[in-house]
This record gives C-alpha cells, sequence and structure tokens, in this order.
C-alpha cells in the first residue's frame, strides 16, 4: 500500500501520551496514529450524524458572548430541569 506523509498540531499532553504509549507497546509513532485515526473514521463513519459529540465545539464572536452572558447571569431553571430533583 502506497503511504503519504500528515501533519497536524497537537497538544504537548497528547503528545506525551503517544510518546507513552509508543515505550510501553514497541509500535511506531506512525502505527498508533494511522490505527487511531482510522479507528476515529470508521466510527465517524457507522455512528448518525446527530449522535457524535465533538471533542472540541468552536464558537463565533456572537455565540461566545451569548454562552459568557449566560455563565455571567444564568437563566432560571425550567420546571422540566427542577423536576429530577424533585423526585428524590
Amino acid at each position: 500500500m502506497a503511504t503519504t506523509q500528515v501533519s497536524a498540531q497537537i497538544s504537548e499532553e497528547t503528545k506525551a501520551r503517544l510518546e507513552r504509549l509508543v515505550r510501553r507497546t514497541g509500535q511506531t509513532r506512525a502505527r498508533i496514529i494511522e490505527d487511531a485515526l482510522l479507528s476515529h473514521l470508521q466510527a465517524l463513519e457507522q455512528l448518525p450524524a446527530d449522535i457524535i459529540v465533538p471533542a472540541r465545539i468552536v464558537l463565533n464572536k456572537a455565540s461566545a458572548e451569548r454562552v459568557h452572558e449566560m455563565l455571567a447571569r444564568p437563566p432560571e431553571p425550567t420546571e422540566e430541569m427542577k423536576r429530577p430533583f424533585d423526585e428524590r
């Protein structure tokens, strides 16, 4: 199978975890990364899109301001939100 090289920016923590896995298993970085990417892609292809929760959420400026406002001044809980606590 032909191969190609890709480049990606990852966090220092992710890199440290990768290096620990390389040392523990003896596998190459390339093998671990390709296996992880293939597994992730397979899951994304097989799962319905509406049940996939992204690992990171990117907000535009307006959305970020709305989240900030809701955190600063949270709305009163609805009856539906209170119900699970009332049933204890």
